[in-house]
């Protein structure tokens, strides 16, 4: 399950992410990302909205994937985690050099002065893998504790009472 999640996340360069306000309302951007397996990095604003709630909680929630012209291919990832600023000089270099791979447009530019802009990491904890090629509303779940995989719950099937219109009887 954990590489399923890891080819949609490769398979992508931008998220959602949702960050609680100091009012405690849920604020939700969007930003460009990179990945190290189950490992998010983005790049910041100092002086960003974002930064701050992140700085009062740092609890986030990330959704990635796309609508596919089927819904019956519908493939995401959404997760809960903690985000954090990279402080070690050595892993914010190691962020820049996954978001230019992942973001061919950053290849002209340097890596911003931490002064300026705060390079985040986001290790997934909480991850749900949508997968509709298997049913519609089918959903694995995994739960990560410190440096492994603590939990995997049964997939869930959740169909919505959806029935195909080719499946449903006309009167």
């Amino acid at each position: 399950m954990e590489q399923k999640a890891i080819q949609i996340l490769e398979g992508h360069r931008i998220m959602a992410i949702a960050t609680v306000r100091p009012d405690g309302w849920p604020q939700t951007t969007i930003v460009g990302y990179a990945n190290d397996g189950l490992l998010l990095y983005f790049l910041i604003s100092k002086s960003s909205q974002k930064l701050a709630n992140i700085q009062h909680d740092d609890r986030v929630s990330v959704a990635i994937g796309e609508e596919p012209g089927d819904f019956s291919r519908l493939k995401a990832v959404y997760a809960g985690a903690r985000a954090s600023e990279v402080t070690d000089p050595k892993q914010r270099e190691l962020a820049w050099r996954l978001l230019m791979q992942r973001h061919p447009n950053l290849r002209d530019f340097d890596l911003p002065d931490r002064s300026e802009a705060a390079m985040m990491r986001v290790p997934l904890m909480f991850v749900s893998i949508l997968d509709y090629t298997k049913g519609l509303g089918h959903v694995d779940t995994l739960t990560y504790s410190g440096p492994g995989l603590a939990m995997m719950n049964p997939a869930r099937e959740d169909d919505w009472g959806y029935v195909p219109v080719s499946a449903a009887q006309v009167a």
